[in-house]
C-alpha cells in the first residue's frame, strides 16, 4: 500500500528531483512513455516476472519491484520469456547462491534467442564482492545488478540500462536510508507483511545476513503505523511486523520505543484482526512482549523462536548470547503465560566443533520445548563469516545422520503437538483454493497451522469457524461450522 502518486503532476522537462522517493516516480513516468511506445511498436503489453528466493523480508522487497513495473505499465505473466524478469536472491547459504546460478544458465539460451529481454539480479547474494565479479565475468548478458540497499533506485537503473545499452551494477556497501511510500503489488489481498526494521547488529558467526543487509536500523512508529491503516483500509485483516531481529526494535530511533510497545499501537488499528510477527532473538525476549501478547486479542499465538542449537558451548561460539538454560526458561514464560502457543524454531547442525555431546543437547531442548514445527539445516559455510574459517569443521557424513536424528525427533515432537488440537473448532483465516484437492480452500490457524476444507474461492480473504477433524502430521483436514 502506498499513497499514489499523480504522475500528471510530474514535469519531465524539469530537472530530475534529488528526494526520494520523488525521484523513482520521475523516473517511472518517464518508462512508462516509453513502456507505451514499446508497446506501439510490438503491437502487445510488455510484461515480467518477480522470482524469488529466501526470507519474508525478500517477498516484501519483490512486491515493490511489481508495484514499480506495475506503475510503469508492465504486467505480469507466467511465460517463460517476459521482457523483463527480477530475480530477487538469498544467500543465506550455500544452495540458494547454487539455485540462483542454475537458473542463469537457462536464462543465457532464453537471452540467446530474445536479446531485448532485460534481466535484473538483486537481493543479498549481490552483496558479495565475489558474486558480481563472476556474474560480470560469466554472465555478461545480464543487464541490471544491484543489492540489498538501494531497491528503491529500481526505475533509475532500468533508466540508466536503457540510456546505456549495456551492464549497470549499482551496489552499495551500506546505508542508512529509509524510503517508503513506494508502490507494491501484494501477493495476497487480505494479508500484508510490513517492514519494521532493516539489517541486523547480531553478528551471529555463521551468520552473512549483517553484512549483506547492513547494520541495524529501525522505521518510525508512525510510518509503520500509517502504513498499516492504509492496509486495513484496502481491506487486509492480517499483518505480518518483519525484521531480522523484530524484539530489539526502536533502540536506534531518536525517541526509542519498544517492540512491546509497538504491537499495542498496532493493536488500536481497526480492520487488523490477526498480528504476527518474525523473526525474534531470544536474546532481546522480554517479559513485557510476553504480557503484551497474553493480553492481546489480535496478535497470534504463534511465536517463532530460533534455537540453531541446544549446547550451551556451540551457542557461545556462534555468538548467540544465550544459553541453552536461558532458553528453556524462555519457553517456560511463553507456555506458563500463553498454554496454547504454539512455538517454532530454526536449528543448524553440524556448526564447527560440534560433538555428539553438542548435539544430543540440541536433542533435549526438542524434547522438552515440544516445537510445533522447526526448521533444520546443515550448517553451510559463508565466505566472511568468523564460522567459515574455524578449524574442527564436521564431516559430512556424520552431519547427515545428525541430521537425520534430528528430523525424525522434529516430526515426532511436531506430530504430538498438532494432535492436541484435533477434535476443537478454530478460527481460520481461509487463504487460497486448495491446489490438490477439487473443491477444497487451504486456510491457516492462528498457531499457524495450515487447515485444508471443502469451501470455494469466495471464502478467501475470510475468517471462518472450522472444526478439525483429523489431524495430519503437520496441518488438519477440517469442516466448516455455521
Amino acid at each position: 500500500m502506498f499513497h499514489m502518486i499523480d504522475f500528471d503532476q510530474i514535469d519531465l522537462l524539469a530537472p530530475v528531483p534529488n528526494g526520494e522517493p520523488m525521484r523513482q516516480y520521475y523516473f517511472m513516468k518517464l518508462l512508462k512513455n516509453w513502456v507505451s511506445k514499446r508497446e506501439e511498436e510490438l503491437g502487445r503489453k510488455l510484461t515480467y516476472q518477480c522470482r524469488t528466493f529466501g526470507c519474508q523480508m525478500n517477498a516484501k522487497d519483490s512486491e515493490k519491484f511489481a508495484g514499480m513495473l506495475e506503475e510503469m505499465g508492465f504486467v505480469s505473466s507466467e511465460e517463460d520469456v517476459v521482457d523483463i524478469v527480477v530475480y530477487n536472491t538469498c544467500t543465506v547459504r550455500e544452495n540458494a547462491n547454487q539455485r540462483v546460478y542454475g537458473h542463469l544458465g537457462n536464462l543465457k539460451t532464453l537471452k540467446k534467442k530474445h536479446p531485448d529481454m532485460m534481466i535484473a539480479m538483486c537481493g543479498c547474494m549481490m552483496q558479495e564482492p565475489d558474486v558480481v565479479e563472476k556474474l560480470k565475468k560469466s554472465y555478461p548478458f545480464i543487464d541490471i545488478i544491484f543489492g540489498t540497499h538501494n531497491i528503491f533506485q529500481f526505475p533509475e537503473l532500468i533508466q540508466k540500462r536503457i540510456e546505456k545499452g549495456s551492464m549497470v551494477v549499482d551496489i552499495w556497501d551500506g546505508t542508512d536510508m529509509i524510503v517508503e511510500n513506494l508502490p507494491s503489488e501484494r501477493k495476497y489481498k487480505f494479508k500484508s507483511g510490513v517492514n519494521i526494521t532493516y539489517g541486523c547488529n547480531n553478528f551471529c558467526s555463521y551468520c552473512i545476513v549483517p553484512y549483506v543487509r547492513g547494520r541495524e536500523r529501525s522505521r518510525n512508529p508512525e510510518d509503520i503505523l500509517k502504513e498499516i491503516e492504509d492496509l486495513a483500509k484496502d481491506g487486509v485483516v492480517e499483518v505480518m511486523l518483519l525484521g531480522q531481529n523484530v524484539n530489539s526494535y526502536g533502540k536506534t530511533l531518536e525517541h526509542p520505543i519498544s517492540f512491546a510497545e509497538l504491537l499495542k499501537e498496532v493493536e488500536k488499528i481497526d480492520g487488523i484482526e490477526r498480528i504476527r510477527f518474525m523473526t525474534s532473538h531470544p536474546k532481546d525476549l522480554s517479559p513485557e512482549l510476553i504480557e503484551v501478547m497474553a493480553n492481546s486479542k489480535k496478535i497470534c499465538r504463534h511465536f517463532h523462536l530460533p534455537l540453531q542449537s541446544g549446547s550451551s558451548r556451540v551457542l557461545k561460539e556462534m555468538n548467540r548470547r544465550y544459553t541453552k538454560e536461558r532458553y528453556l526458561e524462555l519457553v517456560e514464560n511463553l507456555r506458563e503465560a500463553m498454554p496454547d502457543i504454539s512455538l517454532t524454531t530454526d536449528i543448524i547442525v553440524g556448526f564447527p566443533g560440534e560433538t555428539e555431546e553438542d548435539f544430543q543437547e540440541t536433542l533435549d531442548v526438542v524434547e522438552k520445548a515440544r516445537f510445533d514445527s522447526a526448521y533444520t539445516f546443515i550448517y553451510s559455510k559463508r565466505t566472511g563469516t568468523p564460522a567459515a574459517t574455524m578449524e574442527n569443521q564436521v564431516p559430512e557424513d556424520v552431519v547427515k545422520d545428525r541430521f537425520n536424528r534430528l528430523l525424525k525427533l522434529v516430526g515426532q515432537t511436531s506430530k504430538e503437538q498438532t494432535n492436541r488440537m484435533e477434535g476443537m473448532t478454530l478460527p481460520v483465516l481461509v487463504e487460497e483454493v486448495n491446489r490438490q484437492l477439487p473443491d477444497y480452500v487451504t486456510g491457516r490457524l492462528e498457531y499457524n497451522t495450515v487447515v485444508h476444507f471443502p469451501g470455494d474461492a469466495s471464502l478467501i480473504g475470510k475468517i471462518v469457524n472450522v472444526h478439525l477433524t483429523k489431524a495430519k502430521g503437520f496441518y488438519y483436514m477440517g469442516e466448516m461450522e455455521g
